[in-house]
């Protein structure tokens, strides 16, 4: 990899920056739809918007206010954040990467990131958008495929998502528009809203019959590995992938996933600081929520009582980013709702060492597991504001 190469890789933006935005309606004038607060909680959103500055999305004061006493069944241990003396986002710093390295303990090493050597596969242009399979590199001889969302003919500093897909079996197709139910088109959908957006393959899928077999692969390869540790390594290389384009502003990436994409989102915006906003839907916050103990994610630890860890401490090293989080509270496939308070509550300490406002939220559609239209808008409207014009 070259040192210009490298050095565009290894940039990390400013913590947040000031964004650029047009004025915008204020709470009263969002969608009545999308507005669920009753009582003592629509008047606190009412007072929180007062404080909403011009370049916020106007229903931040919605989503950033806890419901009253909200309960996450086997929650797990919860570790009071921050540390004791912790005042300061100067003495969180030293407690974060701390944490950091207690995580990285847990989930194993992968190696360091090469040259991703990437190539086209196919390239096609539909409705102005170019479209390009592109294999590459994920570590040395393991070679994945991805999509590459782009103008036909792109303009320099575009803002940048790295868009990661769900469990189905058209894996990166859906996402990046090829085929498959256009609600589940997220990174297509950002593509035509003028974003880069790269749709990496998970390695569940890459080169294997079954999960079993993929994780049998990996584990032969990094026996101390957890699978979401190679996960966030491949969500990585998504931004490698990124930020080794001239025409992508490094400084303004974003992350984006439903269901399985969504605990990618989470993993990748805690441990890569060039992710500079995320949107995180239903992918099940807490660790008995979903399967986090599959063999390709956490694992069995996870089900031992004195287990330390949490996914409130993601959420606290994501601050003070940006981050969204989309529950559909009911139904088949339910995994987020108003029992993901519980640990947005217990990071919402550290965010709050950054000051006003807070860019950690919830978004409860209340339509169970999927994307609706209108919460798509949300999301989109939530990576325009806060990478795009950032």
């Amino acid at each position: 990899m070259s040192a210009e190469a490298v050095s565009r890789v290894q940039t990390m933006p400013s913590t947040i920056s000031k964004l650029t935005r047009a004025s915008r309606a204020r709470l009263e004038e969002s969608e009545p739809a999308m507005t669920r607060f009753t009582g003592t909680a629509l008047i606190l959103a009412l007072c929180l918007s007062a404080d909403l500055q011009a370049d916020d999305v106007s229903w931040l004061g919605e989503i950033t206010v806890s419901p009253q006493s909200p309960e996450l069944p086997e929650a797990g241990v919860i570790r009071p954040l921050p540390g004791s003396g912790v005042k300061t986002p100067e003495q969180w710093s030293v407690q974060r990467e701390s944490l950091r390295r207690e995580w990285f303990k847990f989930l194993g090493p992968m190696p360091d990131r090469g040259d991703l050597n990437a190539k086209v596969l196919q390239s096609e242009v539909v409705e102005g958008i170019r479209r390009e399979l592109i294999e590459y590199d994920a570590e040395a001889g393991q070679r994945v495929q991805g999509y590459l969302l782009r103008p036909e003919k792109p303009a320099a500093s575009l803002p940048a998502v790295v868009a990661l897909h769900p469990t189905n079996s058209a894996t990166i197709d859906e996402i990046a528009g090829v085929r498959g139910r256009e609600q589940s088109m997220i990174g297509w959908k950002l593509a035509r809203r003028g974003f880069v957006v790269f749709c990496p393959r998970c390695f569940l899928w890459q080169d294997a019959s079954s999960y079993d077999e993929a994780v049998a692969a990996h584990r032969e390869k990094h026996p101390r590995t957890l699978g979401m540790a190679r996960m966030l390594f491949d969500a990585q290389r998504g931004v490698d992938m990124l930020c080794s384009l001239e025409y992508v502003d490094v400084n303004r990436i974003g992350a984006i996933g439903h269901s399985l994409g969504a605990k990618e989102t989470l993993y990748l915006a805690a441990f890569d600081d060039r992710v500079c906003c995320g949107v995180f839907s239903e992918g099940g916050m807490g660790l008995r929520s979903t399967n986090w103990d599959a063999p390709w994610y956490l694992g069995n630890a996870i089900h031992q009582p004195e287990f330390p860890r949490n996914h409130h401490e993601l959420l606290a090293l994501i601050a003070p980013r940006p981050f969204l989080v989309i529950g559909g509270e009911s139904g088949p496939g339910a995994a987020d709702g108003e029992r993901s308070w519980v640990l947005l509550n217990a990071a919402r300490p550290v965010w709050d060492l950054f000051g006003q406002p807070v860019r950690l939220g919830l978004l409860n559609h209340q339509q169970g597991h999927a994307v609706p239209d209108d919460v798509f808008e949300r999301m989109a409207e939530w990576m325009q504001v806060y990478c795009a014009e950032r």
